[in-house]
Formats: C-alpha cells, sequence, structure tokens
C-alpha cells in the first residue's frame, strides 16, 4: 500500500534513529491491516477509504506549512498526482478494504509483501530495468507459498469467498505498483516529495467521495470511539508519521535495506490477526507463509544485489 520512496541520499547504515524508524514503521503498518477492520461495517469501505484520506491530506497540508513547503505545483504537476491518487489513494484502498471483508487481515498483509514483485515487474515493462534469474525464482517461490496456503480452503463450501477477497486483494497490490511505477518515472521523481503527497491524497479524497456517493449514497460516519480512533491512527500514523519515519530509513540504510520492511510486516500483521482475529494455523498454513517469506526474502537479496 506505500508510494515509491524518493531518491535516496548515500546510506550511512543503521544508527540508533534508522532501527527506531524500521522498528516504529514496521509495528505501524504491521497493525493498520487489523485497525482497517474497524473501519468496516456501519459506514461503506468507500466512506472510510474517503474519510481516511481527507485527514490524511489535511494532516499533510499541515505539515508543509508548519515545515514551510511550498505546496504550489504547476499544471502538469497536479495532474501527476491526480494519476498517483487514482491508482494509490482509490482503487488500491477500496479494493484492500474490500477484501478485508473476506479474509482475515493479515492475510491481506501477506499479498502486499508481493509489491517488490509487482513494482519489478512493471518496472522492468515500462522502465527497461533488468530482472535477474535469482529475482524470478524468489518470487515464483513466493507465490508458491502463498498458493500453498490458499488453495485448501479455495475448494470448501464458501471458498468462493476467499477467492474473491484474495482477487481483491491482488488488484489492490497492482494498482499500488502501477503508483509506485509512476513515482519512478523522470515526472515522479521531479515532483516536490511533501506537496506532491499532500495534493495526491486531496484529489484521492475527493474522486473517493464521488466513487463512495455514487456507489453507497450520501456521506456515512461512525462516531463509536472505536471507528473514529482506528480513523485517527491510519490518517495520521500510518500515512503522515509513518511515511516521514520511513524516508529517513530510506536516505539512512538505502532503499535496498529498507524493503526489508516489506517482508516483516506480514509477520507482525499475522501475530495480531492470531490474536486478535482468532486466525487458526494449519500445517499447511504454517508452510504455506513460510514458503512465501523465504521466496521474497531471496527476491528481494537478489534485487539488492542488483543495485
Amino acid at each position: 500500500m506505500a508510494t515509491a520512496a524518493p531518491p535516496a541520499a548515500p546510506a550511512t547504515g543503521f544508527t540508533p534513529l534508522a532501527w527506531f524508524a524500521f522498528i516504529t514503521c514496521t509495528l505501524i503498518w504491521g497493525s493498520t491491516w487489523f485497525v482497517i477492520r474497524t473501519q468496516l461495517g456501519e459506514v461503506p469501505p468507500s466512506w472510510s477509504v474517503t474519510w481516511r484520506f481527507a485527514l490524511g491530506a489535511a494532516v499533510m497540508f499541515a505539515l508543509c506549512v508548519v515545515t514551510r513547503k511550498s505546496l504550489r505545483l504547476t499544471a502538469r504537476q497536479h495532474g501527476f498526482a491526480l494519476l498517483v491518487a487514482v491508482s494509490q489513494f482509490v482503487l488500491n484502498f477500496n479494493l484492500v478494504y474490500r477484501s478485508e471483508q473476506y479474509l482475515a487481515s493479515g492475510l491481506v498483509s501477506l499479498t502486499f509483501a508481493f509489491l517488490l514483485v509487482t513494482n519489478t515487474g512493471l518496472s522492468a515493462l515500462f522502465l527497461g530495468t533488468r530482472v535477474s534469474g535469482r529475482f524470478v525464482v524468489g518470487s515464483a517461490i513466493g507465490l508458491a507459498g502463498v498458493a500453498l496456503l490458499f488453495a485448501p480452503d479455495l475448494g470448501k463450501p464458501g471458498g468462493e469467498h476467499m477467492g474473491l477477497g484474495l482477487a481483491l486483494a491482488f488488484g489492490g497490490v497492482i494498482s499500488a505498483s502501477i503508483a509506485n511505477v509512476l513515482q519512478a518515472t523522470s515526472a515522479g521523481r521531479a515532483m516536490p516529495l511533501e506537496a506532491g503527497l499532500a495534493w495526491a491524497m486531496a484529489w484521492g479524497a475527493l474522486i473517493d467521495g464521488a466513487v463512495a456517493w455514487a456507489v453507497s449514497g450520501p456521506p456515512v460516519i461512525s462516531t463509536a470511539p472505536t471507528y473514529l480512533a482506528g480513523l485517527a491512527y491510519l490518517g495520521i500514523a500510518a500515512s503522515a508519521v509513518a511515511f516521514s519515519l520511513y524516508y529517513i530509513l530510506i536516505r539512512s540504510v538505502g532503499a535496498g535495506q529498507a524493503a526489508w520492511n516489506g517482508v516483516v510486516v506480514p509477520v507482525v500483521a499475522m501475530a495480531l490477526s492470531t490474536l486478535l482475529e482468532g486466525y487458526e494455523w494449519t500445517l499447511t498454513a504454517v508452510a504455506g507463509i513460510a514458503l512465501a517469506l523465504v521466496g521474497l526474502g531471496i527476491a528481494l537479496k537478489a534485487k539488492a544485489a542488483q543495485s
């Protein structure tokens, strides 16, 4: 679900600040998958997504004002922000929120660990980046792990709902990857980071609201403390705070090392899903998740070696 990182400064290694950033980002992003479940039910998913990014945009605009970052974008840059908004903050999150109506939150987080794979594939297709054989092998092992995890339940009664949840989740992965590849283009690298993110979230919230109204009717929001606390956590901690820390991490250790965050996050998410959602482990599930994480680790090491 993350946007692409800005070009990294020379890495200085895992300093105490870098470790703090890594651990904090992992805990925040590992927990967001469960918190999303607090946004489902009384409020239609599209309206929950709308409120999240309206709040996220407000926080980013305030951050720019406090840090005296310019919020001015050219017409071309606004067009680029609009593309990022549609792929990242509209399609991606609407699909993710709906996938969690059918899958445990930890399982959805596991599918998003494959952003590494889809990012690399789309970059090779549209930006001409090279893909190593070791990366392909690692990716194939990871996908085999996911197949092993889900296959036993897909054929059972109600398995079609799990299949739908899985399709929605991977649709979200592809949408997020499109946004990430956009960020890796020359136009993306030229965008001012804070202002670009603020405007992309704002455009996303406006479009999300239009979609929500068309699909679910007039605005709906819950005043339940659990809902509002979850909304605040997702809009502030999981967006403004976590992204800021993640960029600190990238500048400290480099994008390759920072990307291990994406492999560790599902471990945190699955632990929370087990404790809070009652996810029941089987030997097949353990083997599938282990195989998926090993495959992703191989792919990530291969990618880091290329960088």
